[in-house]
């Protein structure tokens, strides 16, 4: 079925092979002998865990062309499996603290998006993404650095360390991007509480919410989300792989789709969670017993909470339509 991604890290589709291709063009160092020593590195125990050797593996970008090749080796599996739109998050500042320029970074992913319209026929545009670990100032002159580069992506989002760096830590530069009208998306309930969820849509404004699995300890904030249409951008492999979940069986994705809120299924960090799009789906629907229906409703909830025009919403959902039809 066609499907939209709204949850996507670029960084976070670097596979082992691109990253030593890229250390050998570039000639930069990294801390492993192969790509089979770097993949068994990714064992995870939590979001912190990951993340470590998530802005090692960034080191190796440095030029425009690294980026473009990252951009497009992901929107060429994207492709494969269907996803027809995509809305990929990405963080210049883990580029900009090594020396790399925001054109650099920016120019890079743009052209690899470009190039998948006309040559994949996927639809993919940017989200430039704050370190909330990092100060509320850094944010903001990250913002500076990147106005000049302002038609080359549609919005902002919030990601890195959850715990300890609530959303409202970033008031100030989420209003001065509502002001730039700039779409606004954050990284909340995933390992923070619920209150990260509500100061996320309260203080921030934020038009959805990345991850939310924790939403469903608080009925009050569910009833808010289900009522408001608020989606959340849920990335299953990646809550198992960070033991947000002990097993994939024991995930709440059908709870938050019967309780009417607008959740969609997404790959995060694919190259670390071992699975991009239709591996989420096909792992997550063999482990928790979905429904075909269910599956309609989660591709059906992406295409509605993408940042697009209504006119290409019921394009896709004409595509996702003619596709059950043909099944049923």
């Amino acid at each position: 079925m066609p499907k939209a991604e709204l949850h996507i890290h670029i960084e976070g589709s670097l596979e082992p092979e691109l990253i030593f291709a890229m250390a050998a063009r570039n000639g930069v160092a990294i801390a492993y002998s192969s790509v089979e020593e770097l993949r068994q590195a990714y064992a995870f125990s939590n979001l912190q865990s990951f993340l470590d050797i998530y802005y090692a593996g960034a080191s190796v970008l440095l030029h425009e062309q690294d980026f473009h090749d990252m951009a497009w080796a992901y929107l060429e599996r994207a492709a494969a499996d269907n996803v027809v739109h995509a809305e990929i998050f990405f963080d210049p500042q883990t580029h900009t603290a090594r020396g790399v320029d925001m054109g650099v970074v920016i120019n890079g992913l743009h052209r690899a998006c470009v190039e998948a319209k006309a040559r994949l026929g996927v639809d993919a545009s940017l989200i430039l993404c704050f370190l909330r670990h990092l100060s509320e100032d850094d944010a903001l002159e990250t913002l500076q650095q990147a106005l000049p580069y302002r038609d080359k992506f549609i919005g902002v989002g919030l990601d890195s360390s959850e715990v300890g760096h609530p959303p409202e830590k970033f008031a100030r530069v989420f209003e001065k991007c509502r002001g730039l009208g700039l779409h606004l998306v954050a990284h909340a309930g995933e390992e923070g509480p619920p209150a990260y969820v509500w100061t996320a849509l309260d203080v921030l404004k934020v038009e959805r919410i990345d991850h939310g699995v924790q939403s469903t300890k608080d009925p009050a904030l569910m009833k808010r989300l289900a009522q408001d249409r608020i989606a959340l951008t849920v990335c299953p492999l990646s809550n198992l792989k960070l033991c947000v979940f002990p097993q994939l069986a024991d995930h709440n994705i059908r709870e938050l789709l019967d309780a009417g809120l607008a959740a969609t299924i997404n790959s995060d960090d694919p190259a670390y969670f071992g699975g991009y799009m239709n591996e989420n789906f096909t792992q997550t629907f063999a482990a928790t017993g979905l429904t075909a229906a269910h599956a309609y409703q989660l591709a059906k909830n992406s295409f509605d909470a993408s940042f697009t025009d209504a006119a290409t919403k019921r394009r896709y959902t004409d595509m996702l339509d003619a596709v059950f039809t043909a099944f049923e």
